[in-house]
């Protein structure tokens, strides 16, 4: 049995097939429960961009996970290696799966912005469970590729508004990716992400969407 555990924010935890994964892995965020220092037996961390509430944390938890692997466009895991990162940097770019540790890692667009390289969600499949992770996001008419071809059983997605899809267009996502499991993020870190999970949550029933909406508090897991 699995789990998906958020820190706030974007930041996630994953045990999936026996694998820690962490993803966007900013835990100095005012909500996060724990600290980098806290993180230990990282096998695999997936970073979605490269704004720094997303690439967060990742170089001090590196620092205690050195065996770690980090995938994310090509630029970025150039980027992280010039800083002086730990472990193994595995870049791709937007297309098929990444194979790493037996995990497949599809990075699949985001539309957003990122200081180095492209922006990007992330499919994580396993033979337990597979994940979407949309990064930091608008609406985007591509998110019905990610639901047709992958499937994902659950799906996090930001609804804070401002820099990302707020309740309305993450419930229009959700319609999209038909996840059985959505996940809100994203939202609540700063007062001007003013989307709130209730909304969303209202907007997923008004659509008569059969989705699970799972509202997790920080620390808090849902187990698959």
């Amino acid at each position: 049995m699995g789990y998906v555990r958020w820190y706030g924010h974007a930041a996630f935890e994953l045990s999936l097939d026996t694998k820690k994964i962490l993803i966007d892995p900013w835990v100095s965020n005012p909500l996060s429960p724990v600290k980098a220092k806290d993180i230990e037996s990282v096998d695999l961390i997936v970073i979605t961009h490269a704004h720094e509430d997303h690439v967060g944390d990742v170089l001090e938890i590196l620092e205690r996970n050195p065996s770690a692997k980090v995938v994310s466009v090509f630029e970025i895991a150039n980027y992280l290696s010039s800083k002086g990162a730990k472990g193994e940097m595995v870049g791709g770019n937007i297309g098929g799966p990444i194979i790493v540790s037996n995990i497949k890692v599809v990075l699949v667009p985001a539309t957003h912005s990122s200081p180095v390289g492209v922006p990007t969600g992330a499919v994580i499949i396993g033979k337990e469970v597979t994940v979407y992770h949309a990064g930091d996001t608008g609406l985007a008419a591509e998110m019905s590729f990610v639901g047709e071809l992958y499937k994902p059983k659950i799906a996090l997605l930001p609804i804070g508004g401002h820099f990302t899809m707020g309740p309305v267009e993450a419930a229009k996502a959700v319609e999209l990716i038909k996840p059985e499991v959505v996940i809100p993020m994203h939202y609540g870190t700063f007062p001007v992400l003013w989307g709130k999970p209730e909304d969303f949550k209202k907007h997923i029933e008004d659509r008569k969407l059969s989705t699970n909406v799972v509202i997790l508090k920080p620390g808090d897991e849902y187990r698959f």
